[in-house]
């Protein structure tokens, strides 16, 4: 079977070859491959019909649910430029992200989570000149919105006529999202996504994981990230397994979801993993389905693995490594590694990709010396939206993007990320960027200086901590801070901890020392 070579022919690749096999379940929907898509091209002609020209862009601000898939697929179908929107983003977050993609429709759903994202973006207070329609797929729909009926309601002959000359137009190196990634700058950037090494990459993927049709594919990692649309719908659609969208991760519902369901593949970071092995009545549950998985993106203990095995069953755990940047997918375990590897490293490259370590100055280390991780490859993004200085930062003249992480390549070709050159911390799967969360948090009028780390955390991993000195006048009460941070950003950004300081340590170019901070965190912790 030849795969597609756009996301927008993975439409027809399931029409074609999985119209029977159950194409997605949530909650009581239940559509086959040949129901899936002809939703698909329902919602890409309402797209087409309301106005939606090729290469403008759509963003998608809504969780796991059946409707995000009709309604990304849709937009690929109908030539636009999928932008997804982290699900966590308040207002301020969302519109900024609306506005750098010059957004023309924005997609979403009222009364996730008592989550008023549209009511979030009014009062975020942000101009959105270019944002000409809003369309809510699921819950009220809010005077000045469209239902997701009522746009599909739009499609006529001539609309469905043109998603098929939409497609065929579609080439395999053209962009289909933009995929926003906060940095150190403090402001996100737009990763540049393409059709074809989505496809490229996770078919690869697949076949790595043994992804057979009629599976049960479990997505728990969220749509809007890399891992859960690239790694988690495409495979599906490319393998014919049956997708099971996961709105919100609760082990006891995503237990009972296994065992009702027969659950095959449950892909997700580390806390997940380590959530189900936690829970209190994990054996009074039958996991006998559970079959493989591919997890990332946090140190796993071999003991983990292990118990993954042992306890719920799996035949097949395996690791990668990728980011947003290499289209989510750079190295990869094999299903045939042993435990101490899957754990200890983030596999080997993919087919078609070079990975190198070096030094400061770009020169290559011997194996086992550790330094920064470089990709080369077809999975390297086209760059970052309208930043041509930062993608000329991350990708040399030669086409190796510098990822910022510090590995060791053993002698296998395998890698173990050791350490982070930039200050990112990963939040049970998310990635937190210091910068971003200290640029918001100055905002607070008590907050004078803000220096972000992250600290250790048994359930996520990571999480954030605050050192802060305090503006003229009364100090800020730490608990207040918090709920203020709640408030602001996204819950995952916000800091466990608030230390309140005189002065943060800087180093002679007056940059703070998180060295000093990281050390200085250390002992706060131990002293209770």
């Amino acid at each position: 079977m030849t795969p597609p070579q756009t996301l927008a022919d993975l439409v027809d690749h399931v029409r074609e070859n999985f119209a029977d096999i159950e194409g997605i379940v949530d909650g009581d929907v239940r559509l086959s491959y040949a129901e899936l898509a002809d939703a698909i091209d329902a919602f890409a002609a309402g797209l087409i019909a309301d106005g939606l020209q090729p290469g403008e862009a759509v963003a998608l601000w809504a969780p796991n649910i059946w409707e995000w898939v009709v309604a990304a697929l849709g937009t690929f179908r109908a030539g636009g430029v999928l932008v997804p929107v982290n699900t966590r983003f308040k207002g301020r977050e969302a519109a900024y992200v609306l506005g750098k993609a010059k957004v023309r429709v924005l997609i979403t759903v009222t009364g996730f989570l008592d989550a008023d994202y549209l009511g979030m973006l009014d009062a975020s207070g942000e101009s959105l000149p270019l944002l000409r329609r809003r369309v809510v797929l699921r819950g009220e729909t809010p005077a000045g919105a469209m239902s997701r009926t009522d746009l599909v309601a739009l499609a006529d002959d001539a609309a469905r006529a043109e998603v098929a000359r939409r497609v065929a137009a579609i080439r395999p190196d053209d962009m289909g999202l933009v995929m926003f990634t906060s940095g150190t700058t403090g402001l996100p950037k737009g990763v540049m996504v393409l059709h074809n090494p989505i496809i490229r990459g996770f078919e690869f993927y697949g076949s790595c994981m043994g992804i057979e049709r009629g599976e049960r594919y479990l997505i728990i990692s969220p749509f809007f990230h890399a891992f859960g649309l690239n790694g988690g719908i495409v495979p599906a659609m490319l393998f014919g397994a049956t997708i099971l969208p996961w709105a919100v991760f609760d082990a006891t519902k995503v237990l009972e979801v296994i065992e009702s369901e027969r659950v095959n593949i449950a892909p997700g970071p580390p806390a997940i993993f380590q959530g189900l092995l936690n829970h209190p009545d994990l054996d009074r549950y039958d996991v006998s389905s559970l079959q493989r998985c591919v997890t990332g993106a946090a140190t796993i203990p071999v003991e983990m693995v292990i118990q993954m095995r042992e306890r719920l069953g799996m035949t097949a755990v395996i690791t990668a490594y990728g980011m947003t940047e290499t289209h989510g997918l750079a190295s990869i375990c094999r299903a045939d590694d042993d435990a101490e590897t899957i754990a200890k490293t983030s596999g080997r490259a993919l087919d078609g990709v070079e990975l190198r370590i070096v030094d400061e100055d770009g020169n290559e280390l011997p194996r086992g010396t550790a330094g920064e991780l470089w990709v080369r490859g077809f999975n390297v993004m086209a760059g970052y939206l309208d930043d041509p200085e930062q993608t000329a930062a991350t990708i040399t003249p030669d086409g190796w993007l510098r990822t910022g992480d510090i590995a060791v390549m053993d002698d296998r070709g395998y890698i173990d990320i050791t350490d982070r050159m930039k200050d990112m911390f990963i939040v049970g799967g998310f990635n937190a960027y210091p910068a971003e969360i200290e640029r918001m948090m100055i905002e607070h009028p008590r907050v004078g200086q803000v220096a972000v780390i992250g600290i250790p955390d048994e359930r996520l991993g990571e999480v954030g901590a605050a050192f802060v000195v305090a503006a003229p006048g009364p100090a800020p009460d730490r608990d207040e801070v918090i709920a203020w941070c709640r408030e602001q950003m996204a819950n995952y950004k916000v800091p466990r901890a608030v230390w309140l300081v005189d002065a943060l340590p800087l180093n002679p170019s007056n940059k703070v020392l998180k060295t000093e901070l990281r050390d200085r965190a250390a002992a706060l912790l131990a002293g209770g």
